[in-house]
């Protein structure tokens, strides 16, 4: 019992205290806790999981260390979750505010910060890669490729906000399911059909 309330800080907090760069940029790290180094969730969930959060208000790192909080131990959870999450910073900040002046114009700082760029990309990267790949295989290679394309146009030509198309992937998503649902229970019926015929 005690044991999961452990892994859930020690897990939140090197997620929040080792994220850098934003919301979207801790989600690897949040992924590597939640699936590979505790296994609270399998990849699929995760992937669903992330998927709606972003649909919902608020910081994306905040909800999604809310849910794993609340999967694993209920509301108590999500409670520990969260603070650990977000306290460790928050006191790091408020300590940093009296350095601020000193730290927005050192060169050691802003070579640090470039230095870690190129890891967050990576990460990144290969968190887009991983989902996507388990999209071809979900979709086939067409649609996965037709959908990439769509939702970048989407996003980047046309700019709408990224909750909103995330909804309209997750509406044909549903539908995808359903058509693919009746098709494969007509198609039995018809081999059983087929069978009691001959």
């Amino acid at each position: 019992m005690g044991n999961r309330y452990k892994e859930l800080t020690l897990g939140m907090m090197r997620s929040g205290i080792l994220g850098f760069g934003g919301g979207p940029s801790v989600i690897p790290l949040i992924r590597y806790e939640a699936v590979t180094r505790y296994q609270w969730l399998d990849d699929d969930e995760f992937g669903e999981t992330l998927a709606i959060a972003n649909t919902l208000p608020g910081p994306i790192a905040t909800k999604m260390a809310a849910y794993l909080g609340y999967v694993t131990k209920g509301w108590t959870g999500a409670l520990v979750s969260v603070c650990a999450h977000i306290l460790p910073t928050c006191f790091a900040m408020v300590f940093l505010a009296a350095f601020i002046s000193v730290l927005s114009s050192s060169a050691v700082v802003a070579n640090m910060i470039a230095a870690v760029m190129p890891v967050v990309a990576v990460m990144l990267g290969q968190m887009a890669y991983e989902f996507g790949e388990k999209a071809v295989k979900g979709l086939g290679i067409v649609l996965g490729i037709f959908f990439f394309a769509l939702s970048f146009i989407l996003l980047q030509v046309v700019s709408l906000h990224p909750g909103i198309v995330i909804m309209i992937f997750l509406a044909y998503g549903t539908v995808h399911f359903k058509f693919k649902s009746n098709f494969a229970s007509k198609r039995q019926s018809n081999n059983k059909k087929g069978e009691s015929a001959s």
